[in-house]
């Protein structure tokens, strides 16, 4: 592996090679941060031999160890191997611009004609397949992250309390620390039962999560808008559609800028574009703030990554194979699972409104899942129906 003191002294072409690459990625990855990675891994590692898959891999657990968005993490983390810290910067941006400049041009699009019948119909037929995609994304990190019974309780208390107004912050971290202290107290306990007999208590602390969420809504500021962001990209674990969770509970229900229609219409247009899921936030702020908080928005949720990134990137080596890690990792992704799955059931009462979005939303999550479509052509065959339908 090239270490980050070599880099920083390698020529300049490459950070050009850096920059190109990730330039073209963030132009051309659709379908999500999974599929991202994938294609990552066949440039770096089977094409340009950057990385071993032992080394993608140790980058890959890092990412999931921090905050943020992964794929953009993973592209950061590549950079920062590869050109040191101006190769930091330099990919994650390329990565990111792309897909913000796209997202950008269609939230002006939007705010300007997503009013007129036909915009209506196409968000019409695109809001029940953007459910089934994050139903998919659920169905396979779920089959991933509950690995116990204990893990399957947690998710489904994180799932009952969001629904009951829990503040998704404290559900994340709350569920985070309480299978740090179930398994490695099991390990100090040695008995093989006593995860099961302290689970019941350990669970009841999570209630203290409840936190009011609701309330008035809040004027319009720049700052809000920035510092929400911010914070969104600080504390976010798991996939990008978790980023639905704080998005409704912060635009939605407490600040009141937004609909949980326009929230639809924000991710299904992250659906429609390639590069991060996270530039759902670059059309929130342009529709929140113009062009000013769309930018504002945008480096808000990315910011925290560049950071983590650096923090993190000489730990790594120490990482593997650590319990404290681990199990927090553990906790943490089965709250991200239960709240997505909340956010998902509050979201599919907005899309889901008639037969034939019904039979939408099932016949993409069936593709999805038993064929393995690509989401970007159901989600515009599914456009299409609902212009179609409007005409006929």
């Amino acid at each position: 592996m090239t270490t980050t003191s070599e880099a920083q002294g390698a020529p300049r072409s490459r950070l050009t090679e850096v920059s190109i690459l990730f330039l073209r990625l963030g132009a051309t990855a659709f379908g999500g941060p999974a599929a991202h990675i994938a294609m990552m891994r066949q440039e770096l590692v089977a094409r340009r031999q950057w990385l071993s898959d032992q080394q993608f891999l140790d980058l890959l657990g890092a990412t999931n160890l921090i905050p943020g968005p992964n794929s953009t993490e993973m592209a950061i983390h590549i950079g920062l191997l590869r050109a040191g810290w101006r190769g930091l910067i330099a990919s994650g941006v390329c990565f990111i611009l792309p897909a913000m400049l796209i997202v950008l041009a269609l939230a002006w699009a939007y705010v300007e004609y997503g009013t007129r019948p036909a915009a209506t119909w196409l968000l019409y037929g695109v809001k029940p397949v953007i459910i089934a995609v994050v139903f998919q994304a659920l169905y396979g990190l779920a089959r991933t992250a509950i690995k116990t019974l204990f893990l399957a309780f947690a998710g489904v208390a994180v799932f009952a309390l969001y629904l009951l107004g829990g503040n998704e912050i404290a559900l994340l971290f709350g569920a985070g620390a309480v299978v740090v202290a179930v398994e490695n107290g099991r390990r100090f306990i040695r008995r093989p039962h006593s995860a099961a007999l302290v689970a019941p208590f350990a669970l009841g602390g999570l209630p203290l999560a409840l936190a009011a969420s609701g309330g008035a809504a809040a004027s319009y500021s720049l700052l809000t808008l920035f510092l929400t962001f911010l914070k969104i990209g600080s504390v976010l674990y798991g996939s990008g559609y978790v980023l639905l969770a704080f998005l409704r509970n912060d635009f939605v229900v407490r600040l009141g800028w937004l609909t949980n229609e326009q929230l639809l219409d924000a991710v299904s247009i992250g659906q429609l574009t390639p590069g991060p899921v996270f530039t759902t936030a670059t059309f929130i702020g342009y529709i929140v703030g113009g062009v000013e908080g769309a930018l504002l928005a945008t480096l808000g949720i990315f910011l925290p990554s560049f950071v983590f990134v650096a923090a993190i990137h000489p730990l790594i080596p120490k990482l593997r194979g650590s319990p404290w890690t681990a199990s927090l990792l553990d906790g943490v992704n089965v709250a991200a699972i239960g709240l997505m799955a909340a956010v998902t059931w509050t979201l599919a009462r907005d899309a889901i409104v008639d037969v034939l979005t019904a039979a939408l939303a099932l016949l993409a999550a069936v593709l999805l899942i038993r064929y393995r479509v690509n989401s970007a052509w159901l989600v515009l065959a599914a456009g299409a129906i609902g212009v179609a339908y409007h005409y006929v």
